[in-house]
């Protein structure tokens, strides 16, 4: 027998409708590529998506086409989030961080109909435009007054232009929840990059569990600033979080400096903040010489990175804001896991408690984990057996883009699927989960990925070098930052620096190593494979040359 409830589709667009009518005067602040402060409310927002929807129809994309983005965090981007989203079609958005051209690759393998970019990626646009054949319209995010003269771009429009020639009014379009709303890429050990295919059923759900009181605890009462990218899995989610609780939004556009964040935590009495443990470290690096104080933030959720515990107890114990460890994956939306403490632990004496926070926490609801050994059996959840960490859940992928990977579920004895993320953990009986390594050899360096096989496949074309390995070493700022062992071929000679120039123009600098060593050989399994593991063990007293 089936329930008697009315069956309403889970789409993206409920979201902002539910934001107009409900809280249409809560403020979106946004700090410009122009330079200044930009204020409008969900209701201006809700209608310039509207305004979006029609221009994109007009343009004939049709059901499903994808439309990209290589932009800051602002009020532009996420009314493409709804109007892109909301009118049927795909939101890709695109790290600008990459190389051009795994850009362009990316571009072309998701063939994207239309790309829109904040000016100052011009001389990114600029590089990319003639590799991607398919793009058929070019929208620069600004009025029709502050595009180039000579932008060097065929046929760049301007976004302002094309939604101001729109009416306000429109029907959001009903269709299968299931349907694809947006996109993002990963880097993988090995080959290209993949893209987790989200759909309106689970980023609506996502939405609804990353709001929850023991996840990020978003209310109305709140003012979230999302310092984490537009690019980087849709901000961990905020901004769909926040159009479903109203809740008042800071976008800090280009300016991530500390001293930029600081001024605007304060002026816009910004009580909830989100990124990676390297904007943080730069925050308190400003605030600290100054002897600067918080007088509204209450609370920072960290993630896409392990954060220090230096950090969680600074932020604690000197400034009086609790920190939630949070961790996820582009392939789980991304949101997987938070520490929070439960009643149990509020008695507990601060470095009890410190130590269960230092965790990346416990599974939120829609997520169920596991932990399994090389054959596959379940291990225990005592905080000390370490096994490779599984999980499952609605808003978490079945398979990548394009098939690209083959097919990465894992199925138990019962059917279910599990997607197994590369990380080796303990789960305690509280369900606190703690990552132990990582099974994957990616780089994971200020909160972006760093393929090590790109790494050494760049050091490989040097006709100097027989082999190569990239590792990720210790960074107090970064987390991690890649190296690469090299074995010369006989006779040939190669220097640091001769290798380190060598990767100009095939990699985005922030990727190229920070040091390079040269070694006999490299620990070789049986196959042929090379053993990072025994490698690493190898290079356990090496220090990075800038600490």
């Amino acid at each position: 027998m089936l329930g008697l409830m009315q069956n309403q589709p889970l789409l993206i667009s409920s979201l902002i409708e539910f934001a107009e009518r409900h809280h249409g005067d809560a403020e979106i602040v946004s700090r410009r590529v122009e330079g200044d402060v930009h204020r409008c409310t969900y209701r201006d927002l809700a209608a310039r998506a509207r305004r979006l929807a029609h221009a994109l129809d007009a343009r004939g994309l049709a059901f499903g086409d994808r439309v990209a983005t290589l932009a800051w965090n602002g009020y532009r981007h996420m009314e493409m989030y709804f109007g892109v989203s909301g009118s049927g079609r795909v939101l890709h958005t695109i790290n600008p961080r990459l190389h051009p051209d795994q850009i362009a690759w990316i571009v072309n393998h998701a063939e994207d109909q239309v790309l829109c970019f904040d000016l100052s990626f011009l001389p990114l646009v600029q590089a990319v435009h003639a590799k991607c054949p398919g793009v058929k319209l070019w929208l620069a995010l600004c009025d029709a007054d502050r595009l180039p003269a000579d932008s060097g771009v065929p046929g760049l429009a301007s976004y302002e232009a094309l939604i101001g020639a729109q009416a306000p009014e429109y029907a959001w379009p009903q269709f299968d929840e299931n349907s694809a709303s947006s996109m993002c890429y990963t880097s993988g050990t090995t080959g290209n990059p993949r893209a987790a295919l989200y759909s309106h059923r689970s980023t609506t759900l996502h939405a609804y569990a990353a709001a929850l009181p023991d996840v990020m605890c978003l209310s109305a009462r709140d003012c979230v600033l999302p310092v984490v990218p537009m690019f980087h899995v849709n901000a961990w989610g905020i901004p769909y979080s926040a159009a479903l609780t109203g809740c008042k939004l800071v976008f800090p556009g280009p300016a991530m400096d500390g001293k930029s964040i600081y001024e605007l935590l304060e002026t816009e009495k910004v009580t909830y903040a989100a990124g990676v443990p390297t904007v943080w470290q730069m925050l308190l690096g400003h605030m600290k010489p100054a002897g600067l104080r918080f007088s509204t933030l209450q609370r920072t959720v960290v993630g896409g990175s392990a954060c220090p515990p230096a950090m969680i107890h600074a932020f604690r114990e000197d400034y009086g804001v609790e920190v939630m460890h949070a961790w996820g994956m582009t392939e789980m939306s991304p949101l997987g896991t938070l520490s929070s403490l439960k009643n149990k632990h509020l008695a507990l004496p601060r470095e009890e408690q410190m130590k269960i926070l230092q965790k990346q926490g416990r599974a939120i609801y829609g997520v169920d984990m596991r932990i399994v050994d090389g054959n596959g059996k379940e291990l225990p959840w005592d905080g000390k057996t370490s096994g490779d960490l599984l999980v499952r859940g609605p808003w978490i992928v079945e398979r990548y883009f394009k098939g690209e990977g083959g097919d990465p579920i894992i199925r138990d004895a019962q059917g279910r699927s599990w997607f197994p993320t590369g990380d080796v953990a303990t789960i305690d009986a509280d369900g606190f989960m703690q990552i132990t390594d990582r099974s994957k050899d990616v780089i994971k360096s200020g909160g972006e990925w760093i393929s090590s096989i790109d790494i050494e496949n760049i050091a490989m074309a040097h006709p100097a070098v027989a082999m190569a390995a990239c590792v990720g070493m210790p960074h107090p700022k970064w987390a991690e930052r890649p190296i690469v062992a090299v074995v010369k071929r006989p006779g040939a000679e190669l220097t640091r620096e001769e290798l380190l120039a060598f990767y100009a123009g095939k990699a985005a600098n922030w990727q190229i190593p920070d040091d390079v060593l040269f070694v006999d050989a490299i620990p070789l399994g049986g196959t042929g494979k090379m053993l990072k593991t025994r490698l690493r063990e190898q290079l356990k007293d090496y220090r990075l040359p800038d600490l």
